[in-house]
């Protein structure tokens, strides 16, 4: 029971983050959500992502932060595998999964419903 509440707190505090980067700031989404994938990628680079992901679970790894932890992670596994080509390759190799869904559901979701624009 204890896992749930620090998911709820950390997801949640991560999402505080973002709504007042919207609200105070006056970012626009496309900034605050680069701002937090930036985050979690300079987090995962200091070593400091995983140990959130382990305590709280889902709440650190659903974010759109943990997007930029994948890509330092899998930049850093094929870093230490092919070298320095492996940086490039890497981040592709993690998060391709993610970004192919993301293409084909927005893809099916345009055909569905009709588009602004």
């Amino acid at each position: 029971m204890e896992k749930f509440i620090w998911a709820f707190i950390v997801g949640g505090g991560i999402c505080v983050i973002g709504q007042i980067m919207l609200d105070v700031f006056k970012l626009t989404p496309a900034h605050t959500t680069v701002s937090l994938v930036v985050a979690g990628a300079i987090l995962g680079g200091l070593g400091l992502y995983e140990p959130l992901i382990e305590f709280a679970g889902a709440g650190a790894s659903v974010p759109i932060s943990s997007f930029g932890n994948s890509l330092v992670k899998g930049a850093f596994a094929e870093l230490e595998r092919s070298g320095f080509v492996g940086i490039l390759t890497g981040i592709f190799e993690v998060t391709s999964a993610g970004i192919s869904s993301a293409i084909i559901f927005g893809f099916l979701a345009a055909l569905i419903f009709k588009p602004k624009g």
